[in-house]
């Protein structure tokens, strides 16, 4: 079976047993998912590479270790480490509220990129990106995890609620209400998030 094409599992197994290239292809499989998921939380470049590394330090040294139970979930259980990272990075350096907010060039929300964008169409674009970062940003921080981990981690209901430690319906009530809190502050800000 090609590598390229292999399940996580198979990939998984085969690193296991000895194949280090395997390690390459989940990383590289599941490199902007896992990325995307910390520069979002932590809003810092620099710091969202060295925590995507220590996230796969900790995988590797799991996998090496047996730690990983194989259940079809290969990354929930990346995110979750990179989850469980971010929070010591936020509790040794005691800045909950106060990481700084870098732009970053992340397509929020997986919007497809036209093939054929003029100048004028890449300005709004990034606009509406910027904006939308904003509002995210200006969320409740339970609720602001619930987006994140459901847009950029690609978790289940069901496994954010297992992640954050909550009911499924606590889950799905916190992005109910992040929904309902985005579409006020649009209202509040008269912003159009469409491009004519």
């Amino acid at each position: 079976m090609k590598e390229s094409v292999a399940s996580d599992q198979h990939l998984v197994q085969a690193y296991i047993k000895g194949d280090h290239s395997a390690i390459e292809v989940l990383i590289n499989r599941h490199r902007s998912k896992v990325y995307t998921y910390i520069l979002l939380t932590i809003k810092n470049h620099q710091l969202a590479e060295d925590l995507f590394q220590e996230t796969f330090i900790k995988v590797i040294q799991s996998l090496r270790g047996g730690k990983y139970k194989d259940n079809g979930k290969f990354l929930s259980w990346v995110i979750r480490i990179a989850h469980n990272l971010i929070i010591d990075h936020f509790r040794k350096e005691k800045q909950m509220n106060a990481i700084s907010n870098d732009d970053s060039e992340v397509d929020l929300f997986n919007s497809k990129k036209l093939s054929d964008e003029n100048i004028e169409e890449l300005i709004i674009h990034s606009q509406i990106k910027s904006e939308i970062r904003t509002l995210i940003n200006e969320l409740p921080d339970d609720q602001r995890e619930v987006v994140l981990l459901r847009h950029y981690g690609d978790l289940s209901f069901k496994e954010i609620a297992d992640q954050t430690d909550v009911s499924i319906n606590t889950a799905l009530g916190r992005m109910r209400y992040a929904l309902i809190n985005l579409r006020k502050l649009i209202h509040e800000k008269n912003l159009s998030l469409t491009v004519y």
